[in-house]
């Protein structure tokens, strides 16, 4: 269990690394991630260690978010003072998803052949 989380948090390391000596606008630990998987694909998969480590994190995923409760309740006047301008974010945010997420599906659909054709 040790060496999963070790691995688990060296990724974590690569990413970081990676973005504060390229100034990349990604979190460290998605790059991380994407660089595990990436590994784990030329590795064939998880071993039965670091997916048991994996489970067990996954487990108790929601004491996670008590950093995050924890700071909605210290910041709520800030929260409230600024209400507008987070939830006109929050919309727009969520309609660009949508767009990009449908614009997506729609140049995938074109780009394959349709049912019963030979690709």
């Amino acid at each position: 269990m040790i060496g999963s989380l070790a691995a688990l948090l060296l990724f974590q390391l690569a990413g970081e690394t990676i973005v504060r000596a390229s100034g990349l606008p990604v979190p460290g630990p998605v790059i991380g991630m994407a660089l595990m998987v990436a590994a784990l694909a030329a590795r064939g998969g998880p071993g039965e260690a670091l997916q048991a480590t994996a489970q067990g994190l996954l487990k108790h995923l929601s004491l996670l978010f008590v950093p995050a409760g924890v700071g909605v309740m210290v910041h709520g006047a800030r929260l409230g003072a600024e209400a507008l301008a987070i939830g006109v974010a929050v919309i727009v945010s969520t309609v660009l998803t949508i767009a990009v997420g449908a614009w997506t599906f729609v140049v995938v659909t074109r780009l394959l052949p349709a049912d019963g054709e030979n690709a």
